[in-house]
């Protein structure tokens, strides 16, 4: 704003007692100070505010403005309730650096001043950016991004004092601030994802205010333009995939131009999300092209020229061929019409996220993962790089242990009670022959993940070698018979006399039914411990120094 605008608010109660040519200056800002020396605060362009308690005699006006016209203020205004009328030292002094001097009227408080400049400033900041983000735009939409989303988040930084991140569905930093320190931490990255997808799914509109560690955060949803909304409008079909826009501040006092500039930058970010979306195309109809050829039991040899294909995009320098990993992602809605046909595309694009390097740097960081979807389910083709000096082994792969562990909470949030997500990941391949088997041990890894409780599961290889592989295909009428008979009594006796039979139990095959060591475990004696054991094959019939019976109980306790 310029100091002629000021002077023309007769609320303001200022008057002009030098600068009449200087008027056309712009205030940039405003400082309230009685320190004889405040050129260590200001940086350019503020109107200063004072009330002139730094002034003792007439000798102090000449070094005070000279040490204003040295930081570059705008202007000068002095209050009259110290004083009274304006020292004529002040007015002199000013006259002679060329520094524009007010009156304050002893009537008008320095915060009407303040509040005013401040009010008139920001939305002079917000208009000016709000063009820069409609020139980025329309630079975004006719040809390559000038910078990507940082730029105009350094904008929002520089201009309106706002930080801004934007985050994945799951957690991800996907952009944030260059110039606004350091960045936030994955963990509260996170908690504000989970927070989001939770307010999306109330169908509330945003931003979404939120509260984390003291700090108030605005967010606001980034929907992609170029994917297809879904004509029924329902939000579980696009919740687990779209960006959000994370501000810290409190829009809730927002102006509507402060508002529809923000939803302007997020029309911003969607141009480059859809661009990054169509930038996996590639990637998706390569996967696409393998998954049918090992689904029909297309030859090896033709498998393998496909993989050689996909390689070097996937790849690119690669001098060896590279292993391969298979991972099969599943969203189920519960209740859910024609899930089967739309949960494929969901899960594409939300394991497109979930396989995202957390450590990996660069514009894209999923550059080297094709997802393909068939029917209900999303199939991931992971290249793994052979480590030198490994024989037919590969290096680091996906770990189901691990895989949902920085995602967990956020997606559960998305979920919001009616939804799963479960995941299987298969052993590491190195050639065309084996990516139908590990096709194959995914799917069944996804089963057995399925068949745990919880809304968001995932199951490795590692554990198709065990008697967890089993377990989910027991009918479930079989395991609850299976169950209660051996379980029942115990259960009823430990109700009726608090005898802890089946903790006993637990504990006692836990040690291998090593009597010290459970004792040990338990806190008990060891004739306790035998009465206990005692009491429970005197309640079933069965005898726990029998192998086949210990087998009974352990395989009763992990389907109960």
């Amino acid at each position: 704003m310029r100091l002629r605008a000021l002077l023309d608010t007769d609320a303001l109660g200022l008057r002009l007692l030098g600068g009449q040519d200087e008027l056309d200056r712009a205030v940039r800002g405003v400082m309230t100070t009685d320190l004889r020396d405040p050129s260590r605060y200001l940086s350019g362009g503020e109107l200063v505010l004072t009330g002139l308690a730094w002034r003792r005699d007439a000798a102090d006006s000449e070094p005070f403005v000279r040490l204003l016209v040295r930081a570059g203020v705008a202007a000068l205004a002095a209050g009259e309730a110290e004083l009274g009328d304006v020292p004529d030292d002040l007015v002199l002094a000013c006259a002679r650096h060329r520094l524009p001097l007010f009156a304050v009227h002893e009537s008008v408080a320095f915060a009407t001043i303040t509040e005013h400049v401040v009010r008139q400033v920001s939305g002079e900041r917000a208009g000016d950016l709000a063009a820069v983000v409609d020139r980025h735009r329309r630079m975004m939409t006719s040809g390559p991004a000038g910078g990507g989303p940082d730029v105009v988040l350094d904008l929002l930084g520089s201009d309106l004092d706002l930080r801004a991140w934007v985050l994945s569905p799951t957690g991800r930093l996907v952009a944030g601030p260059k110039t606004a320190g350091p960045g936030l931490p994955a963990e509260v990255c996170a908690k504000l994802a989970a927070e989001h997808l939770a307010a999306a799914r109330t169908g509330r509109r945003g931003p979404h205010r939120v509260v984390l560690d003291g700090a108030t955060y605005s967010l606001f949803p980034v929907r992609s333009g170029g994917r297809d909304r879904r004509a029924a409008g329902d939000v579980r079909e696009t919740v687990l995939s779209d960006w959000l826009l994370a501000v810290e501040a409190d829009a809730g006092d927002w102006a509507e131009e402060r508002l529809d500039l923000l939803q302007g930058v997020t029309q911003l970010i969607s141009v480059e999300r859809d661009r990054r979306d169509a930038a996996r195309t590639v990637r998706r109809r390569l996967a696409q092209e393998v998954l049918e050829l090992v689904q029909t039991g297309a030859a090896p040899a033709e498998i393998a020229a496909r993989l050689r294909v996909a390689a070097p995009v996937l790849l690119p320098g690669l001098g060896a061929a590279p292993h391969w990993q298979v991972v099969v992602a599943r969203v189920e809605w519960d209740g859910a019409e024609g899930g089967a046909t739309e949960g494929g595309p969901i899960a594409q694009s939300l394991l497109e996220e979930i396989l995202v390097d957390p450590h990996a740097t660069g514009p894209e960081p999923s550059d080297r993962i094709a997802v393909a979807h068939t029917g209900d389910e999303a199939v991931a083709l992971v290249p793994l790089p052979a480590v030198a000096g490994e024989h037919d082994g590969p290096g680091s792969g996906v770990l189901a242990d691990t895989l949902l562990a920085s995602v967990r909470e956020p997606l559960a949030a998305g979920l919001d009670g009616d939804g799963r997500v479960t995941l299987g990941v298969s052993a590491a391949v190195h050639s065309a022959e084996g990516l139908r088997g590990a096709l194959e041990e995914a799917r069944h890894a996804r089963r057995v993940a399925a068949a745990r409780p919880g809304r968001v599961c995932a199951a490795g290889h590692q554990e198709l070698a065990s008697h967890v592989l089993l377990l989910p295909f027991v009918p479930d009428d079989v395991r609850r018979a299976f169950t209660a008979r051996l379980l029942d009594p115990l259960r009823d006796y430990d109700r009726r006399h608090r005898a802890e039979l089946i903790p006993t139990l637990e504990a006692f095959l836990d040690c291998d039914g090593s009597w010290t060591r459970c004792a040990s475990r338990l806190h008990l004696h060891v004739n306790t411990l035998r009465y206990r054991v005692g009491r429970i094959e005197q309640l079933t019939g069965r005898d726990l120094s029998r192998l086949e019976d210990k087998l009974d109980f352990f395989l009763a306790l992990r389907m109960s």
